[in-house]
């Protein structure tokens, strides 16, 4: 059986308090009263209300004050208003300030319940509503990955299963696919996202300062070593490190990383002393690491080290789906809110598009694209990769069979084709003008007599 939905009910009158309280808890209800609305706020600073019913003329704070104040402290709580001066400006001004509804004294015990069970069944919807969006937001999301694929939704179920696992991950996968995003996930999910989590990349800097990077080094230990440097494995202890482009790191250091894997030890470079160090080590790459070690590039007993937990991110053209989640997320991102999207023949080339920089070069193409328009709706034009996917939407016929069945003049068929073109660009005649080698004055031109013909 649920709990009743408890009310407050605001009301310097004694007598309204105790007429409403007896109204409502002889329906069921449980019901708190104070005579102020800094009572109010007083009792709602330590405990939650279902409904709030409060008088507009008060002492000290007025009714429409109270909206205010307790939505800065209940945000969700519905506030209704009551008063025996109903008139159509207070009306106005109670909505305006956040109330929920809004009731005239005298009132028949009806109309008072009617509007009670209509302001809870709204809230009770509302909450439900936000229960299934929470519940949609954690099956299409985690952390910063997003994906609704079935191969996102297995990597989104490794992670949960696997984040409290601390053995060695080796996430491979093309480059902009997320392998950071991935490996942040895995320790911001795991037993200790309160501890470091330390990324660097392989390949951004020269094996000798690599080395000193990771493991540190002592004062004196090479030219213009002045200090000594704690490494990147110190700072991650108890923690994560991420190597990132792990397939380019040299095999002297390859060998050296081994070695810390085994003892859990790390030695900074020009010193005699070893110094313990409890880190997860999450690597990736986008390279064939067996491959690499049968070319003897790689170290094959490095690589089964590192690949205790395999995850591969597969590429974005073979997760087309995922594809609308993630440009809604990078209009967001970049500041677009939801007021900015993409046309639908836009969508669709986004969809069909190889995106052979992955979700990066996603990203990218949306940045540039809100830089450059300020529309409201972004056109394939906008894209900017209309002349590698062709001027036709890849999901219609070919304009050459089409017109060959139909028998079009050539008249016709270089309208035709104009039209394709300016839809596939979303009418941007700029963009057209380019795929047509045409002067773009030529569109308008064409454009100012087909309305003319009409």
């Amino acid at each position: 059986m649920s709990e009743p939905s408890t009310l407050l009910v605001v009301d310097d009158d004694l007598a309204m308090r105790e007429m409403l309280a007896a109204l409502f808890e002889d329906n069921g209800y449980e019901v708190v009263g104070a005579d102020s609305a800094e009572a109010a706020l007083e009792l709602a600073s330590s405990r939650e209300f279902d409904v709030v019913l409060s008088d507009i003329r008060m002492p000290g704070r007025s009714g429409i004050e109270l909206v205010s104040k307790f939505h800065a402290i209940r945000p969700e709580t519905p506030v209704v208003l009551m008063t025996a001066f109903g008139t159509m400006e207070s009306a106005i001004e109670a909505m305006r300030v956040g109330a929920t509804d809004y009731i005239t004294k005298p009132f028949e015990s009806e109309a008072v319940l009617l509007t009670l069970r209509r302001v809870l069944e709204t809230r009770a919807l509302v909450q439900e509503n936000r229960r299934l969006r929470r519940a949609v937001d954690k099956t299409r999301k985690l952390g910063d990955l997003i994906g609704v694929s079935p191969s996102m939704q297995e990597i989104f179920a490794g992670i949960r299963r696997l984040a409290h696992n601390r053995s060695n991950v080796l996430i491979t996968g093309e480059s902009g696919t997320g392998k950071e995003l991935v490996a942040r996930a895995l320790h911001y999910h795991g037993a200790t996202p309160d501890r470091p989590f330390v990324p660097i990349n392989c390949t951004a800097l020269p094996e000798g300062l690599l080395e000193s990077e990771l493991f540190g080094h002592v004062r004196g230990a090479f030219t213009g070593a002045v200090s000594s440097k704690t490494g990147l494995f110190e700072e991650a202890d108890g923690g994560t490190i991420f190597l990132d482009e792990i397939g380019d790191m040299s095999l002297g250091l390859q060998a050296k990383l081994l070695r810390v894997i085994q003892d859990r030890e790390i030695r900074p470079v020009g010193s005699n002393q070893s110094r313990a160090v409890d880190v997860r080590i999450i690597a990736a790459t986008n390279q064939d690491l067996l491959e690499a070690a049968r070319n003897r590039v790689f170290r094959e007993d490095l690589y089964y080290r590192l690949n205790v937990i395999p995850i591969h991110i597969p590429p974005l053209r073979e997760r087309r789906e995922d594809i609308p989640e993630l440009t809604q997320s990078f209009l967001v991102k970049h500041g677009a809110g939801e007021h900015r999207r993409l046309s639908e023949s836009a969508m669709r080339a986004a969809c069909a598009h190889d995106w052979k920089g992955n979700a990066r070069e996603l990203e990218n193409v949306i940045e540039r694209a809100l830089a450059f328009t300020d529309a409201s709706e972004i056109g394939i034009g906008d894209l900017g990769f209309s002349a590698d996917a062709g001027p036709l939407d890849p999901g219609s016929e070919a304009v050459l069979a089409q017109a060959a069945r139909q028998h079009m003049s050539l008249h016709e068929l270089e309208d035709r084709y104009i039209d394709q073109v300016l839809e596939f660009t979303g009418g941007n005649k700029v963009q057209a003008a380019k795929i047509l080698k045409i002067d773009r004055k030529t569109l308008y031109r064409r454009q100012q007599r087909n309305l003319e013909r009409e």
